[in-house]
């Protein structure tokens, strides 16, 4: 296998790369865009994962999902950005930063595109 990459399909492409880039530092590689100027596919370089966006359509089914994103315990710097960017308008948080039963550093909830997200450290 070449490679894995988490996918994500929302309404709001473009504003979608632009939060997640803010949020997670990450560079926008490869990029297709449709006619309307919304992403058919963006691939973000999230500390060395892809995390590819494309606008939803009515082809896109499916069931919740949640992406985790576990960073080392020196890394809280990145969670705290990541959490302070994707709190804003966001549809639910679930747990805000804090210590859990498996991490000390942890965060989770659903972004203003509805994207369900954990967040935390070692």
């Amino acid at each position: 296998m070449k490679r894995t990459l988490m996918q994500i399909y929302v309404k709001g492409s473009v504003e979608a790369v632009e939060l997640y880039q803010k949020a997670f530092n990450a560079k926008l590689g490869t990029s297709y865009k449709n006619s309307d100027d919304s992403y058919m596919h963006a691939e973000l370089d999230v500390y060395g994962q892809i995390l590819a966006i494309s606008e939803h359509n009515d082809r896109t089914v499916g069931n919740q999902m949640q992406f985790c994103l576990h960073f080392n315990g020196d890394e809280k710097g990145k969670v705290t950005k990541a959490y302070d960017v994707l709190k804003n308008e966001a549809q639910k948080i679930d747990a805000p930063l804090g210590a859990c039963d498996f991490s000390p550093y942890m965060a989770s909830l659903v972004d203003k595109f509805g994207i369900y997200w954990c967040i935390f450290t070692d």
